[in-house]
């Protein structure tokens, strides 16, 4: 599949143009270009090993690139200062936290470091850690450690929050929580980057996606655009006295009248399907 063509200004959030990043003779990245403009929630998606974990490393500094132009808030990051890194809001696969502090204690030890952070108690109840603010971190379990990562990802007010699989470890109530935290942040200007695998997380929070596939950019849009049109046409499934069947159509809805009429009465087994953002990716993906 080629790649589709990046339009549009930079708009002072992320512009990435031709990125390339090699190891030798292997191409971790190769021609990648977007933008993510302020105040987006940008979400980038792709297999393990597809380049993406890569890009963003670049993105935040931690990681030269080898060839290509990017721009973060303004900067190139390879070359940024504190000050640019202040503006940053990270929530990172591996947790750096000490367990010997506690929550309150680690969240209000970040605060320190920014010049215009949140309210540490209000961060950590935004998080879902109130009842664990005076619990040294070494005793929480995976998940609580995991909002833990969350709340000094945030405590900042950051410009740019980068959000790399946030939600690990989190039950269901404690992920719908979570969202309910970043819709907040956005509300407030906050341009995101999220990376994850929970295909409705990136449905349920983000403006645009882009999946990156081989160390190339493989489709980019708005979520409910991803794939195209044709990626996103209904099917139909039925079974009747000749065994199953299965049609895609983009008008289900006659097709099942009509399928009504000629069996006279109830098919079993019949239902509608609309691809998801997932079974849409997976195609992606798999092409």
């Amino acid at each position: 599949m080629t790649r589709t063509p990046i339009t549009g200004g930079s708009g002072g959030g992320v512009r990435v143009r031709g990125l390339h990043k090699a190891y030798g003779r292997a191409v971790a990245v190769e021609g990648v270009s977007f933008d993510i403009e302020l105040g987006e929630t940008f979400a980038l998606l792709g297999p393990n090993g597809a380049g993406k974990s890569t890009t963003i490393e670049i993105l935040e500094g931690y990681r030269d690139r080898s060839g290509g132009d990017v721009q973060v808030l303004g900067q190139d990051p390879q070359t940024a200062g504190r000050d640019w890194r202040a503006r940053l809001g990270m929530v990172l696969q591996s947790s750096g936290e000490s367990g010997n502090v506690t929550v309150r204690e680690q969240v209000a030890h970040f605060a320190r470091l920014y010049p215009r952070s949140r309210d540490v108690d209000e961060t950590i109840a935004a998080v879902g850690l109130t009842a664990k603010a005076k619990t040294r971190i070494k005793s929480l379990s995976g998940g609580q450690r995991r909002r833990v990562d969350v709340a000094l990802g945030v405590i900042g007010r950051p410009e740019l929050l980068f959000l790399d699989e946030p939600t690990t470890g989190f039950d269901p109530e404690a992920r719908h929580e979570f969202w309910e935290l970043i819709r907040g942040l956005k509300r407030e200007g906050t341009t995101i980057l999220l990376t994850t695998h929970y295909l409705d997380e990136a449905a349920q929070l983000s403006d645009r996606a882009g999946v990156i596939a081989g160390g190339r950019l493989i489709d980019i849009g708005r979520i409910d655009e991803i794939g195209g049109a044709e990626a996103r046409v209904p099917v139909v499934r039925w079974t009747d006295g000749r065994g199953q069947h299965e049609e895609r159509t983009t008008t289900p809805t006659e097709f099942v009248a009509r399928l009504h009429a000629e069996a006279g009465g109830e098919l079993a087994g019949l239902e509608v399907v609309r691809p998801s953002l997932e079974d849409v990716y997976l195609g992606l993906v798999a092409a």
